[in-house]
């Protein structure tokens, strides 16, 4: 029997223990008023008699008829222990993350930086997506497939919470970060198949040209939402020196009008990100706007829990009744 989900069929009948201490008052009131008396000049006679076990013992009686009538109300109320089963039937969506991890990426005007701050929404991004397959591709110079169209969101999250600048050859190319992430799509069967590229740059190499691209997603019938990060104006940005890679403020160059190319000609939207709220904004957006069908069904399963009650209340009520006409039977 499973107790943990106890619930009744008819619980306006436990209103009935409320008449039990009611029956106790009105039994303990008999009782005084019909016990056997007598008037005593003395006691000292019988100061020291102890009552008998019989005496002492006698209002177990009245316990086991309280507690046998609290069993057959809580019967009468049909306690029952349900088991729910649901049954959850979604047509999901396969989305891609490309995400851009160029040098440029560890600019500040995001706090603590750009990759940080795209890594932290993407992370939430996925938490939303229960019931579809998402996966990762990471772009700078070159392309990479960090972790492919899972249903396993664990695995896509230590993915993503991995990613850092520098794990491929610098510049940014967004013609590969896209065909990469189209690759990872073509043979997939979501109800609808969305990319969602990132960038804070301008194409500066690669071997795919962004147009070719763009081709290949369309052919594929591939939605493309695009993510401008940056501030306008300057940003304080890794910047090479004489004396090597030092922090300084460098203008933020972002291709919106390719961006908008891409995200126009596939479906998609484009958007530009300015600071950490902007930017967790246009993930909400984009979550509002590509929105799974789940159907949910929820099946319960009744267990009947009664009897151990009613049992409890016969065995109560027997042993009552033995016991006031065997070992408490009185001469009055």
């Amino acid at each position: 029997m499973d107790w943990k989900y106890l619930s009744f069929a008819h619980p306006l009948f436990l209103g009935l223990l409320l008449l039990i201490p009611v029956l106790i008052w009105w039994q303990n009131k008999n009782r005084k008023k019909n016990h056997p008396s007598m008037r005593l000049t003395t006691i000292a006679g019988v100061k020291g008699v102890k009552p008998s076990w019989r005496v002492r013992y006698r209002p177990l009686l009245v316990w086991l008829r309280m507690i046998g009538l609290a069993g057959i109300i809580i019967a009468l109320a049909r306690p029952q222990s349900s088991n729910t089963t649901e049954s959850i039937d979604s047509e999901g969506i396969d989305i891609v993350l490309s995400m851009d991890i160029s040098g440029s990426m560890l600019a500040e005007d995001f706090k603590p930086n750009r990759i940080e701050a795209a890594k932290k929404v993407a992370l939430s991004f996925v938490d939303q997506r229960p019931t579809d397959r998402l996966g990762l591709v990471i772009f700078s110079g070159e392309s990479f497939t960090q972790c492919p169209i899972t249903i396993d969101h664990h695995v896509l999250k230590d993915q993503i919470a991995s990613v850092k600048s520098g794990m491929l050859q610098d510049g940014t190319s967004i013609g590969m970060g896209l065909a990469t992430a189209v690759q990872s799509l073509r043979n997939t069967k979501g109800k609808s198949r969305v990319i969602i590229l990132m960038t804070d740059g301008v194409n500066n190499t690669g071997l795919i040209d962004p147009a070719t691209a763009l081709e290949i997603a369309k052919a594929y019938k591939i939605r493309v939402y695009t993510i401008g990060v940056g501030t306008i104006g300057q940003a304080l940005s890794p910047v090479q020196t004489p004396t090597g890679i030092q922090m300084a403020m460098a203008p933020v160059q972002i291709d919106e009008p390719l961006m908008r190319k891409i995200a126009g000609e596939t479906g998609g939207k484009y958007f530009r990100a300015t600071d950490n709220r902007s930017l967790d904004n246009v993930y909400k957006e984009i979550d509002q706007l590509e929105k799974s069908e789940v159907e949910i069904s929820s099946y319960k399963r009744y267990a009947e829990l009664f009897f151990p009650f009613a049992a409890l209340a016969l065995i109560c009520l027997a042993l009552e009744m033995l016991l006031r006409y065997t070992v408490f039977r009185s001469i009055t």
